[in-house]
């Protein structure tokens, strides 16, 4: 395994930045070690598959966590809590707004590769592990 960390400043996108990381480092098998900050909003999907929401903070990142396909996609999920320390969480779809810091750990999983495909059976590109060669 290797890891990387990096640091995202007030107003990245974390999503949008964290595939543009692993598409310029050329990474196959990546996935979300650890990540500690805030945002200001977020657009996330809730269990139901259906329902998406968008939430205004500031929020602290109670946890991150996923797989990062090869830059072109990925499956991220976050819990935050609010100023009252109510926490809410769900699959992340964008709008991940760095407030004052995001600082995350990508690991890579040297002898895999992820992608994703179209699965029937949950309607969602699911994630394939294959051996690298």
């Amino acid at each position: 395994m290797q890891c990387y960390p990096i640091r995202l400043h007030p107003g990245q996108e974390i999503r949008q930045c964290l595939l543009d990381f692993i598409k310029e480092h050329g990474l196959k098998a990546a996935f979300i070690i650890t990540c500690v900050g805030s945002v200001t909003q977020a657009r996330l999907r809730m269990a139901s598959g259906q329902e998406i929401k968008d939430l205004k903070g500031p929020f602290e990142i109670v946890s991150l966590v996923g797989t990062l396909s090869g830059g072109e996609g990925g499956h991220l999920h976050i819990s935050l809590s609010d100023t009252e320390g109510n926490v809410i969480g769900g699959h992340v779809i964008g709008n991940l707004t760095v407030f004052t810091t995001a600082e995350v750990m990508i690991g890579e999983c040297e002898e895999a590769i992820f992608i994703r495909q179209d699965d029937a059976e949950t309607g969602f590109d699911e994630l394939v592990v294959q051996k690298r060669t």
